[in-house]
């Protein structure tokens, strides 16, 4: 008899333990739902207006929360929204207030005057003004002094945040190709070469046995370099 009624009472413990069991594992994912139920992913509304992120957040169970500060930002236009917090696809709870900040656009500065400045000191200049060249021309001319801007775009005094400059490389001097003078006499040399506005000398004598005294042995440069009309020029002759 006794064990009778140990038996029923391990049954009825064992169905108890079940039911609590199974009660666990619904409360459990019940929980879990209704969680998952209030949890959302936060839209990006960026660059959209203030009535349009409203009703985008408001659609996910969201608050728009606009901050009196502003950001500047050369892309987005005044007055939509620079940015947010939390930021797009961020999973959070219904209710939560996003937090933006509104974009007062580009920063707008006034061109300084840059003409006859050198390369250097407008670059300075535009850097220390927050402003950007987009575009940097080169000319070649003797009537400006080299590396010195003589153009700009926009023009001073105007409204931009980004700058053109036209740049003086100064004028281009001609170039020579060196020609082959050993073998020549080195006074037939000289005149030639000076002749044509090079500074030319001898530079030394060696004994080349079988060649006359006088003759041109060795050159720098050397035949076919690209020269200057001012450029050196030294020979060695044979003695």
């Amino acid at each position: 008899m006794f064990k009778a009624r140990l038996w029923s009472a391990g049954k009825l413990l064992a169905v108890a333990a079940c039911l609590l069991a199974t009660y666990l594992v619904f409360a459990v994912t019940a929980m879990r739902v209704a969680l998952r139920v209030r949890e959302v992913q936060v839209p990006d509304v960026r660059n959209h207006t203030v009535a349009e992120a409203t009703a985008a957040l408001a659609d996910h169970g969201l608050v728009l929360k606009v901050d009196e500060s502003q950001r500047l930002d050369p892309k987005i236009p005044a007055g939509n929204i620079a940015n947010q917090e939390p930021s797009a696809a961020i999973v959070t709870r219904r209710q939560r207030s996003i937090r933006v900040w509104l974009s007062s656009g580009p920063r707008i500065t006034i061109i300084p005057a840059l003409t006859g400045q050198t390369e250097r000191a407008a670059q300075m200049r535009l850097q220390e003004d927050g402003l950007s060249i987009v575009e940097l021309a080169e000319v070649r001319s003797s009537e400006y002094p080299d590396g010195t801007v003589i153009g700009q775009n926009p023009v001073a005094a105007s409204s931009g945040t980004e700058v053109s400059l036209l740049v003086n490389r100064g004028e281009q001097n001609n170039t020579y190709v060196m020609p082959d003078v050993i073998g020549v006499s080195g006074n037939r040399a000289l005149d030639a070469l000076r002749a044509r506005g090079f500074r030319v000398a001898i530079v030394g004598e060696l004994p080349y046995p079988g060649i006359p005294p006088g003759i041109v042995v060795r050159q720098s440069p050397t035949a076919g370099f690209q020269i200057g009309a001012g450029d050196p020029i030294s020979l060695e002759v044979s003695r």
